[in-house]
Formats: C-alpha cells, sequence, structure tokens
C-alpha cells in the first residue's frame, strides 16, 4: 500500500491484520523534507515550544543551542515510564501506523529518517515494547509513545518474531540505523494520539466482528423456538427511523431466508379461528429474540461513527506545535488532546458491553427450561441430576458480563489534573481504549459458551437439516471443535477453542 496523505480505514485494517506491507509517497516525502527545512530555518532567533524550550510547565525555560539534541533524548528516556501489562505486538504495530501515517501529514516538522524507519519497522513486524499504563491522554499518548520514541532511537525493547529483545540487538541483525535528533524528533514523536487511535481502530475492527456474529447467534435462537419472522420484518422496522436496526433487521432476514423453522404470523394465528384461552403457541418471543434489531441496531450506529472519528483522528495532525509552511508560521495550541478518541471508545465498550448483556440473556433463554419449554435444563443432554450439561459455564458467562458492567464506567469523564497542573483536564483517551479492547476480549468469551450451547440445542431438537446455511455452518464448524457430549466434560479448552474461532471469524 503506498502511503499519501488520505488513510482509509480499511487500508489501515489491512496493514495490521494481513500485513500489507507500507511504501512511502516521494510527493509525500518531499512535503515531510519541506516541513522540516522550514522549520529549521523558521526556528532561528524564535521561541519555538519543544525546540528552544523546555517542555510543559518547563516551557519558560530557554534552552541553549548546544543542549538542544539532548534535549529530545532526556524527554524520550525520561518518559519511557509506562509500567503494567505490555501491549499486544498487533497493537504497537497499530500505533505505529497510525503515528507514521500522523507525521506524514507533514505537520510536525520531523526529519524525513522518523517516517522512513516507522516505515521499515512496520514492514519487518519489529515492534517496540509499550505499556499499557501510562499515558493521560493529552499531550497525548506521552508515556506509550516515549517507549516507541526510545526504540527509534535504538534503544529500548522490542518483539521480533515472538520473542522480546533488546532494540539495538535486533537493529544490528536486520542492518537499520536509529533515527538522529535534528530539532524535535523526541516531542514529534510523542506528542499525539497514536496509541489509544490505533488500539481504537483495533477496537472498532474486533467489534463489528462482534456485531455479525451476535446476528448469526441470535438468528441461530430464533430458529430453536420456531420464532415468528415478522419482528425482524422490513415492514415493521421501516416505521422506525434508525439506520443501524433497518440493517440489523435486513441482515437477518437475508441469514434466515432459507431457514425451516421460522414461522409466519400469519400461517398460526392470523389464518385461522382460536377458540383456547390459553394459546399453545407464543404470541411472541422474549426481548432478547424479539427485539435483536433494536439492541444492536445502536451498536452498529454507534461503531459506525466511531470509525470515522477514528479515520479523521489518524489522518490529523494531533502534534503541538504545528507546522504551516504555506503560511511561514508555526501554530501553538492543543492537536494533541484525546477527547474525541476517548470519548468514542467510552461509547464503544458501553455498547459492547450491552451486545454481551443481550448474548448472556440470549444464552439464560436457552439454559432455562422453564421459559424456553422445549429443551432440558442447562441443554443437559445427558442424565439430569448426575450430569451438568452446560451449567458450569453459565457462571463464567454470567461473571464475565458482569465485569464488561463495571469496566463500562467512563474514562471520559476521569479527568486528573497533573504535570504541575499545566495538563489541568485530559482525555484518558488511552486508558479508554486500553478497557474497551478487555470489554471485547470479554464479549468473544461470553459469545463462545452461547455458540456452544446453540450447537448443544441444536443436536438435542435433530435440527441440523432444517436450520439456515448460517447456522448450520456455525453448527458444522462447532462441532470440529467440540464434540457432541452428554457425559461432563472439562469445559475450558473447548471454550478457548471457540473463543479463538470467533476471533477469526
Amino acid at each position: 500500500m503506498k502511503l499519501v496523505n488520505n488513510l482509509k480505514i480499511e487500508d489501515f485494517q489491512r496493514v495490521i491484520f494481513q500485513n500489507e506491507s507500507v511504501e512511502l509517497d516521494e510527493s509525500l516525502l518531499a512535503k515531510v523534507e519541506n516541513s522540516f527545512q522550514f522549520l529549521r530555518k523558521f526556528s532561528e532567533k524564535k521561541v519555538i515550544y519543544g525546540v528552544n524550550t523546555g517542555f510543559g510547565p518547563m516551557a519558560q525555560y530557554r534552552i541553549p543551542e548546544e543542549d538542544k539534541h539532548q534535549l529530545q533524548y532526556n524527554l524520550i528516556r525520561s518518559h519511557s515510564s509506562g509500567v503494567g501489562v505490555p501491549l499486544k505486538p498487533q497493537a504497537a504495530k497499530a500505533a505505529m501506523l497510525a503515528r507514521l501515517n500522523t507525521l506524514a501529514q507533514a505537520r510536525s516538522g520531523v526529519h524525513p529518517s522518523v517516517i522512513i524507519l516507522l516505515k521499515e519497522l512496520i514492514n519487518r513486524e519489529v515492534t517496540p515494547l509499550i505499556f499499557e499504563h501510562g499515558g493521560v491522554g493529552a499531550s497525548g499518548d506521552l508515556v506509550q509513545l516515549a517507549h516507541l520514541a526510545l526504540v527509534l532511537i535504538g534503544e529500548g525493547e522490542v518483539f521480533y518474531k515472538g520473542e522480546r529483545r533488546p532494540a539495538a540487538e535486533v537493529f544490528e541483525e536486520l542492518n537499520l540505523k536509529p533515527i538522529q535528533i535534528e530539532l524535535r524528533e523526541g516531542l514529534g514523536l510523542m506528542n499525539g494520539t497514536s496509541v489509544m487511535s490505533g488500539i481504537g481502530i483495533l477496537n472498532s475492527y474486533n467489534t463489528r466482528k462482534l456485531v455479525d456474529i451476535s446476528v448469526r447467534l441470535s438468528c441461530a435462537i430464533n430458529e430453536i423456538v420456531q420464532a415468528y419472522d415478522d419482528h425482524f420484518s422490513e415492514s415493521l422496522n421501516a416505521t422506525k427511523r434508525h439506520g443501524g436496526q433497518q440493517k440489523i433487521a435486513e441482515k437477518m432476514r437475508e441469514l434466515l431466508k432459507d431457514s425451516k423453522l421460522i414461522r409466519k404470523r400469519e400461517d398460526h394465528l392470523y389464518n385461522k379461528e382460536t377458540s383456547e384461552d390459553i394459546f399453545k403457541d407464543k404470541v411472541q418471543e422474549y426481548y432478547s429474540l424479539r427485539c435483536v434489531p433494536q439492541i444492536l441496531g445502536p451498536v452498529l450506529d454507534t461503531l459506525d461513527f466511531a470509525e470515522k472519528v477514528l479515520e479523521d483522528e489518524i489522518n490529523s495532525a494531533n502534534d503541538n506545535p504545528i507546522i504551516i509552511p504555506e503560511e511561514a508560521h508555526v501554530y501553538h495550541g492543543g492537536n494533541f488532546h484525546g477527547d474525541y478518541v476517548s470519548l468514542e471508545m467510552d461509547k464503544l465498550k458501553l455498547v459492547v458491553t450491552r451486545l454481551t448483556m443481550l448474548a448472556e440473556r440470549q444464552l439464560n433463554y436457552l439454559l432455562n427450561a422453564k421459559i424456553n419449554e422445549i429443551l432440558p435444563p442447562f441443554v443437559n443432554l445427558g442424565r439430569l441430576g448426575f450430569n451438568f450439561g452446560m451449567q458450569g459455564v453459565q457462571f463464567t458467562a454470567v461473571s464475565t458480563t458482569a465485569e464488561n458492567q463495571t469496566l463500562s464506567a467512563s474514562m471520559y469523564v476521569h479527568s486528573i489534573p497533573n504535570n504541575n497542573d499545566n495538563q489541568d483536564i485530559v482525555s484518558m483517551g488511552t486508558n479508554a481504549a486500553v478497557i474497551c479492547s478487555k470489554v471485547i476480549e470479554n464479549a468473544f468469551e461470553v459469545l463462545a459458551i452461547e455458540l456452544i450451547t446453540i450447537v448443544q440445542a441444536i443436536e438435542y431438537l435433530g435440527y441440523q437439516n432444517e436450520v439456515s446455511e448460517s447456522t448450520a455452518k456455525l453448527y458444522r464448524e462447532i462441532r470440529e471443535r467440540v464434540p457432541p457430549f452428554r457425559d461432563d466434560l472439562i469445559m475450558y479448552p473447548y471454550v478457548e477453542k471457540v473463543k479463538n474461532y470467533l476471533i477469526n471469524f
């Protein structure tokens, strides 16, 4: 993929998930060079933040000419202070690509060698050691991006071929040269929202999978209970003017079009006289089956908007100061502030939690024989009282759903002033993105348990040849990983297998 100035979210995801290579357009490199040369000339005998001044509340201190380069190294090393769990290499790679694309806007005044080395590391799958904890999301992801900058100057640690190794050792092995600080390469690398944005794009990618899986599982349960088709009909959903709801209903109609189990209301309740006082057929289903378009519709709409914000963010200059050679001016401001991303990550984790809650309620419907009235308790295919069926894993699903509910508390409104109150209101966007990724991973676990239960229910009812092709495919592929069971199994390896299957869906 040739990088110019506008990176689509789909292009970004291909680089991260399909390992597509990045190439730099010559015109892009020329613009970056022009921005660098302009700043070098313009900063002579002028006060430019982070070039000849200290940082943050220390900006009032002039830095002598002979110390300017060392200032940038001091910034990188002192702020490489993250702790906790390392980001997964995929997330670190996403952060690198987001930073590369931001610097490629030619508004940061960095030397072209920075983006050239970033490109090489991305293409060679060398990812910096970056920790989850450290960023407050204003002045951007300072601490996490310091760990990225540390690798670019040949220090710190990287992950390469599954191993955590010193960056200098891997650079020597791959014949890579660290960058040399020229003007503001330290601040230019560290000031911005690239970690939260990179993780955010991974989150959006995985959330889209979750929505698709949740729709498919919802369809399967509607088949199992032989639900009526009117709750996902075009006519009903067109009366509510929300795009997400209508798209979810349309997807359900497409997936269920070849099902032999879904019923039409007119065939059972409209086109014949009834005299019963208590109807044998349910007039309508529980909310977790009947309200899927209304519940997943907002999830889809929220995801669509989050992706727009993320795409705008990675194609923005989110640095300070901003260099605009065309106007022969350097502007000081706050484009590093992560509020846009922070809010979207909070919203995304909220709707993913809602999706998880839907899955947990659908699971409970299948497991509770008093509610569904067609399956044995806990979809137990063995001997009641002696065997346990899916009873044990329901605890896991409920526990994990509860954790998601707690994790959904907002980071966006948890600003804590720091940096001698220079950073007196911050976004916490990095935390929001990291926690959102945890909520998403939890959701895959709950859906995995739900899917195993669905397959067991199909087994019990003998519906293998009557379900839709979408559900039949799920049935076949889960049966390759989880055998039909009447005797009790050690469940955790099977849940993990199905979780991995869904993550790679």
